[in-house]
């Protein structure tokens, strides 16, 4: 309507007919004008946009998007970029409407128009339970609360265990933090000592350093345990010992900043498969007489698809087949996947045979006996 309006006052004013006619078509154009920009700017932002994610996306999906784009565009790790802060922000709000059931119910009738009637600011902090209170380490030069000469809490060190599973399909993983707060308190306390080198005088032109320390008075405070959660982003192709970082959710210190809580990635030792990099190791154990006619299997994958093993011809013991594509997907390129191992181990049956049970053997094997040493290590 508003482009057909205009075109009509472009082509009016073309010809010269600039009468009062065209000073009320002109009001006309720039008032659809501007109700078009209200109704822009009330329609509310397209979450599912910002975060790159279908309307039908499951839980998983959006926070995996969110993570990636809250690492690419926080504003520490764009300093040069002015739309880097307004992109976040809108990110983390999109993130915290859509991880939510109710708020995404909302959402999806009404709009974020309607998650605003309902008392909805989204100004909660999601990037923290992502990477810790102060943002996340993004290489380089760092931070500056990384700084030697701030005081700094220690570092903890722990090992989450995780399932073979987990690592191949990904998941999140929810930990529960009781974390020491700053809270205030009655009193003041001394803070921030150091030492500094005094002159004193002792004697005529005689003068002695000694060190003094030096300390200000700040107001007191005790530490509360406060629960907060944590979630780990457990990708696919990570590795055992992988280290995941929450930066200043370490222990706290009275005068500084805390320390990181790192984790450690720990592979659960799995009932079927063995992982070794990129690739996987089983055994299947097969009777003599699968061995020697052939037979065909299945192997229960770690996302349930199934591994069709078929053979049609002598499988000896130890014998190793391999199955590209089929081993765990690569951590830099999930696309990229590497190959699983399957060795044969022979299960032969007990008891005795009689003499015409052998003889019958004999003539099937169609072998002669044999027996030789060598050195198999």
């Amino acid at each position: 309507i508003i482009l057909r309006q205009c075109l009509v006052l472009r082509t009016v004013i073309l010809v010269g007919e600039c009468d009062v006619y065209v000073f009320a078509m002109i009001r006309q154009c720039l008032i659809l004008i501007f109700l078009s920009l209200v109704l822009i700017a009330t329609a509310g932002r397209d979450f599912y946009k910002i975060l790159g994610v279908p309307k039908d996306a499951s839980v998983k999906q959006i926070k995996k998007a969110y993570r990636k784009l809250a690492i690419k565009f926080h504003p520490d790790k764009n300093p040069d970029n002015p739309d880097a802060n307004q992109m976040f922000q809108d990110i983390s709000a999109a993130y915290e409407v859509l991880s939510d059931d109710d708020s995404r119910r909302v959402y999806d009738q009404y709009g974020e128009e309607g998650l605003q009637k309902q008392g909805h600011h989204g100004d909660g902090d999601v990037f923290s339970s992502f990477f810790g209170g102060f943002g996340f380490q993004f290489g380089g030069g760092g931070h500056d609360h990384h700084n030697r000469e701030i005081p700094r809490g220690g570092t903890i060190y722990m090992d989450l265990v995780v399932s073979l599973e987990d690592m191949y399909n990904g998941n999140f993983v929810e930990v529960a933090r009781y974390k020491p707060v700053a809270k205030p308190s009655s009193g003041k306390r001394r803070c921030n000592c150091r030492t500094e080198m005094k002159t004193i005088q002792v004697g005529p032109g005689q003068f002695q350093m000694s060190p003094q320390q030096i300390c200000e008075e700040c107001p007191n405070v005790k530490f509360v345990n406060e629960e907060k959660l944590l979630e780990i982003e457990i990708e696919p192709g990570m590795k055992d010992g992988q280290e995941y970082p929450f930066i200043s959710e370490g222990e706290p210190h009275i005068d500084g900043e805390p320390g990181d809580l790192i984790f450690t990635i720990r592979q659960q030792k799995h009932p079927i498969f063995e992982r070794r990099g990129d690739d996987l190791y089983t055994n299947i154990t097969i009777t003599l007489r699968d061995a020697l006619v052939g037979f065909t299997m299945e192997i229960k994958h770690l996302d349930g698809h199934k591994v069709v093993v078929k053979r049609e011809k002598v499988t000896w013991h130890g014998a190793r087949v391999q199955r590209q594509d089929e081993g765990m997907p690569n951590y830099d390129n999930n696309q990229k996947k590497g190959i699983l191992y399957i060795t044969f181990d022979v299960e032969f049956p007990r008891g005795t045979f009689s003499d015409q049970e052998k003889n019958d053997i004999i003539g099937i094997l169609n072998q002669d006996s044999m027996q030789k040493s060598y050195n198999g290590l």
